[in-house]
């Protein structure tokens, strides 16, 4: 249930951040009814490759999503981790791409990793969003 709740209110956040028709679109019916579904994901790895300079790839994949943004939670929890573990405190969130094909979820995302703040409104702490990530149970790399 808490599980759900969080992830209303991450959405919720988009929303307040992008406008109401944003909002109108984010949160369907459909969203509501699968936030309060069970939750009982199976992370099946995490496969990360450095593309060029600071740019890096994460594919995840998973068992049991609900939506899109649980398989978007593990790839940013994986790039928060590799973000502190090259020695950087920062993340920006370029793309990710989901699909779902028998059962498993898949993700392909592309962040950007840096020891300051970086630029942009989709930004990370990775400190903190390891931290919350644990809290959830998400793994990362």
């Amino acid at each position: 249930m808490g599980r759900g709740r969080a992830y209303l209110r991450a959405v919720l956040s988009v929303c307040l951040a992008s406008g109401l028709t944003a909002c109108a679109n984010a949160v369907s019916q459909a969203d509501i009814a699968a936030a309060q579904q069970p939750f009982s994901p199976e992370y099946l790895g995490i496969e990360t490759r450095k593309m060029d300079g600071e740019l890096v790839n994460f594919r995840v994949a998973m068992r049991g999503a609900r939506l899109n943004e649980d398989v978007a939670a593990y790839a940013r929890c994986a790039a928060a981790q590799y973000s502190l573990i090259r020695g950087y405190g920062f993340a920006r969130h370029l793309r990710t791409n989901v699909h779902r094909e028998g059962g498993i979820w898949r993700g392909d995302a592309v962040y950007t990793i840096s020891p300051a703040l970086p630029r942009g409104l989709r930004t990370i702490d990775a400190e903190v969003t390891v931290a919350d990530c644990q809290e959830q149970g998400i793994p990362t790399v």
